[in-house]
């Protein structure tokens, strides 16, 4: 670990062994303001949760769009360990007349998918596996057709394994309960799409086949593993799998108008989509995860850099993305305007009424979280994005998207 991520992570580190809670003259993320926000011993302590509105371009844009009902949601700007930005807008629960709350969970959606590959990389920090292992080495029975796949295949879609809404009797299986275990069976009837590292295509069904592997590596089941080692040490109250009940509805614009959409069935996307959280949560995750403490200075580094092959195609006309490890990186700016070029590394997030965005700058180190409990606002949230992300950065403030 480089001297830099070291002495972030130090002093929270060396508390969490003692149980001795936050650091004396630490940035407020470890300081005292809020006692009772720690969810163990030593867990890294965080200010009070509230209403923070430093970008005045962002506060107009939004009001303007939740007059029109345009947006429901929760958005947090941070740059560094200082809060910029932090509001919500519109209904948790539109029958109940339930405001959406400043610590309301959202379905994360395939934004989850960071936490699964972060998981892998810390084993593999361990030395329990490999990023290079057959995945045959972890699944078994293993269809001879896998072979060839290696686990970074999966962490980077380059796999070939047909994505869960490529299987048979996709509509009925997407409400139906089920287990890993059934997962992993459904996807070995199938063939490879392409031979292992030679093309990109996404696949939620990868993603479920690594939480597989993570049960198999650690003998522990794949979202308690998850709970030990990231959420209870980073006091990650409100952020874990499923959650019905505690969560905020999600909702779709259909021809009825705004429909809830209460069957998430996380339970299909166990590795790919199935995490719940807050705003201020997930700025504790990007903290530790682009701040160092989480893995080795190697691994984070496989996890943002590009693992698609050299000969991929532009995607749709425009340059493609980063294919790291549950992550993303692109230039998003350059399809705004007023425009901005800086390298962003992001991933989204859509499922049963949720539309979420995630973006970290690591130049600035500005984190925007995005939680949107409307399926259909996918335009609106990526532009609130490079909003957020412009005026923290002192660029023009993007106004409209390029089509």
């Amino acid at each position: 670990m480089t001297p830099s991520r070291l002495a972030r992570w130090a002093g929270p580190v060396l508390a969490l062994v003692l149980g001795l809670g936050g650091v004396a003259g630490g940035v407020w993320w470890w300081t005292s303001q809020d006692k009772t926000a720690a969810a163990a011993p030593g867990a890294p302590e965080r200010p009070p949760v509230e209403v923070v509105e430093e970008l005045p371009q962002l506060k107009a844009a939004l009001d303007a769009l939740a007059a029109r009902g345009r947006f429901s949601g929760a958005v947090l700007v941070a740059q560094g360990d200082r809060v910029l930005f932090r509001q919500v807008y519109g209904l948790a629960d539109r029958e109940m007349g339930a405001p959406v709350q400043l610590n309301s969970r959202f379905r994360l959606a395939s934004v989850s998918k960071q936490f699964t590959a972060a998981a892998i990389l810390r084993l593999q920090d361990e030395g329990v596996l490999s990023v290079d292992d057959p995945l045959c080495r972890w699944i078994q029975p293993c269809p001879e057709a896998w072979a060839p796949i290696r686990l970074r295949h999966l962490l980077s879609h380059t796999a070939g394994v047909p994505d869960l809404m490529a299987q048979a009797n996709w509509g009925r299986r997407r409400v139906a309960p089920t287990t890993l275990a059934d997962l992993t069976t459904a996807s070995s009837f199938y063939r490879l799409q392409f031979e292992p590292g030679t093309k990109i295509r996404y696949s939620n069904a990868g993603f479920n086949l690594l939480a597989a592997v993570v049960e198999a590596a650690s003998g522990v089941e794949f979202h308690a593993w998850l709970q030990a080692n990231f959420f209870t040490p980073l006091g990650m109250l409100d952020t874990g799998y499923d959650g019905s009940g505690t969560i905020v509805m999600g909702y779709a614009d259909l021809a009825g108008g705004v429909t809830p959409q209460p069957n998430a069935n996380v339970s299909v996307i166990t590795g790919a989509g199935a995490l719940y959280s807050t705003a201020d949560d997930l700025l504790v995750w990007n903290r530790a995860l682009h701040g160092g403490g989480l893995l080795t200075d190697q691994s984070y580094a496989d996890m943002i850099r590009d693992h698609g092959p050299a000969d991929a195609p532009r995607e749709r006309g425009r340059p493609r993305r980063d294919w790291g490890y549950g992550l993303f990186a692109n230039r998003l700016g350059e399809r705004v305007t007023p425009g901005f070029p800086d390298r962003q590394i992001y991933h989204t997030g859509s499922w049963s009424g949720f539309r979420n965005m995630v973006v970290h700058h690591p130049d600035q180190d500005v984190t925007v979280i995005i939680l949107s409990n409307n399926y259909h606002r996918q335009p609106e949230v990526f532009l609130i994005s490079q909003q957020a992300l412009a005026e923290a950065l002192g660029r023009p403030f993007p106004t409209a998207l390029l089509r």
